[in-house]
């Protein structure tokens, strides 16, 4: 069996966006005096997109909120969150390199609840935008994670653009229980990188747990895949 392709996480993975995204929330909710801490959003909310989070802590706190409301919402948070996206570089580092090494192996797709304007800016930014095949964001309107439509449409949006694949033969990067577990349930195998949550509360979902992506070269991954 060989690697057919690797799918990407965003955020926490080849970005470090997290405590952007949360600031961004911050901001949003402050002027509804609502609040939102560090602990809280990394506890219970890391793994949502922008949709999603708005109504879990709708319901958690128990907000009465509109579609229209959420909508308005998740319109300054994306406006806000490209304004700091656009001031510097967030790349984690060994992103780009992983990135470029592994597009000279197999096809390259993104599977992340971030919504594709974020992403592509990044990347482009980056110098890698072109390595990725495909987009799977919250851009397209499916569930987001742990549900597996994110990787579902990446899967297919990258047997679009390539040959057939198969699921049990690619891999998943990823930062969180969350995502681990949307990729699990798309039928993929996992790499968990330890730049969010620690490996303790990783490994239980991943064939391979690393504490950096520089760490992840192509004899560990054929490994996994049982080259």
């Amino acid at each position: 069996m060989s690697l057919q392709a690797v799918f990407f996480d965003f955020d926490g993975v080849i970005a470090d966006t997290e405590p952007l995204h949360l600031r961004a929330y911050q901001a949003v909710l402050e002027k509804e005096s609502i609040e939102l801490g560090r602990d809280d959003y990394y506890a219970h909310y890391l793994g949502y997109d922008d949709v999603g989070l708005f109504q879990a802590l709708a319901k958690d706190r128990g907000l009465s909120l509109t579609p229209e409301k959420i909508e308005e919402w998740v319109d300054q948070k994306s406006h806000i969150v490209e304004q700091m996206l656009s001031s510097g570089a967030i790349l984690f580092p060994g992103a780009v390199d992983c990135v470029r090494m592994l597009a000279g192996r197999v096809p390259l797709a993104v599977a992340s609840g971030a919504l594709e304007p974020e992403i592509d800016l990044v990347l482009r930014g980056a110098g890698v935008r072109d390595h990725f095949v495909a987009i799977a964001s919250a851009s397209d309107g499916v569930r987001g994670k742990p549900a597996p439509d994110l990787y579902l449409l990446a899967i297919a949006k990258l047997r679009a653009r390539t040959a057939a694949i198969d699921p049990a033969s690619c891999i998943a990067i990823e930062d969180s229980h969350w995502g681990l577990e949307a990729a699990r349930k798309a039928g993929l195998r996992c790499v968990a990188v330890t730049n969010t949550y620690p490996a303790a509360e990783l490994t239980s979902a991943a064939d391979l747990v690393v504490d950096r992506l520089s760490e992840l070269t192509l004899s560990r991954i054929d490994e996994m895949v049982g080259i």
